[in-house]
């Protein structure tokens, strides 16, 4: 019997929605023709860059959005489940602003969530999660300074949702630097977390494989972090190395920089094997509590 494959896509996204889905439908159609059951797609995907992401935030929110059913006919027309990278979707009475963290500027008020769906095979939203962690540092690059809370506002709950291929947790790119996230997910059953990202150069070259491997090993399970990889603007890069990582660190697969698709094979059997032989979650002494106000 043939294991189960999952696909990292890793894309060098661009301003242009036309351009970039071009790419992601041909990154797509390769995942599936290797035999890919589930395909997860880098952070901003769709759009790359802080100042146009509010108005597609709008649209997508709507009955005119482009980008999520874009994703829901190619998750229909493949068979396959997407995690959809992150999609910028505005507030709305469904999922409205944190209660915590109360818009009170006009430039705040447009804030969007920067959003990871997961889409079935028959095309249809099963799961959503909105980025928690904001990037707002200073790092040593041409750009310098990050602010994402600018931009984007925080969710506010864990995600695990049940795929052919098992649990599946979801986290994006800085999420990965806080291990409470991953413990939650751990403590939920999960056997594979999607990690979309869009790590700098510098950020990237020094810490995304040695976090991606920690969070696998920690929490004995598959990492599947797709990134972005290349040069977006004069000021702005990103690292690239997409990722399969099995329970034991193992790296599976792994791209250097520019687009690329890569898929490996993932084995539930073995993993369940390796966290009997080694059970740390009946070691566990220590209780993550989690801030999230509600629970998926």
């Amino acid at each position: 019997m043939s294991l189960p494959r999952i696909a990292a896509l890793q894309m060098v996204s661009t301003n242009s929605i036309d351009e970039n889905l071009v790419v992601a439908e041909r990154l797509i159609a390769e995942a599936a023709k290797a035999g890919a059951t589930l395909v997860v797609l880098p952070e901003t995907f769709a759009l790359f860059g802080a100042h146009v992401q509010q108005t597609l935030g709008q649209q997508e929110a709507t009955g005119h959005a482009v980008v999520r059913p874009f994703i829901c006919e190619q998750a229909k027309r493949w068979k396959i489940w997407i995690v959809a990278g992150t999609i910028p979707v505005a507030p709305t009475p469904a999922t409205p602003c944190p209660k915590e963290k109360p818009l009170t500027t006009t430039a705040a008020s447009e804030r969007v969530f920067s959003s990871c769906f997961v889409v079935n095979d028959k095309g249809e939203e099963c799961a959503r999660y909105d980025k928690m962690h904001m990037f707002d540092v200073e790092v040593a690059d041409q750009q310098g300074r990050y602010r994402e809370s600018d931009t984007f506002l925080a969710g506010d709950h864990v995600v695990v949702v049940d795929t052919p291929v098992g649990r599946l947790g979801l986290a994006v790119c800085y999420d990965i630097r806080f291990p409470e996230l991953f413990r939650v997910m751990f403590s939920r059953g999960v056997d594979l977390i999607a990690v979309p990202s869009a790590f700098t150069l510098l950020t990237g070259e020094a810490h995304w494989l040695p976090l991606l491997r920690a969070r696998a090993i920690e929490n004995q399970c598959y990492i599947i972090g797709a990134n972005q990889g290349g040069a977006h603007s004069s000021s702005r890069s990103t690292s690239g190395g997409s990722a399969i990582i099995d329970g034991w660190g193992n790296v599976l697969a792994e791209a250097a920089r520019g687009e690329a698709c890569i898929v490996a094979e993932i084995n539930l059997d073995k993993q369940s094997q390796q966290r009997r032989a080694m059970p740390i979650n009946q070691h566990l002494r220590f209780t993550v509590l989690s801030k999230e106000t509600s629970k998926q």
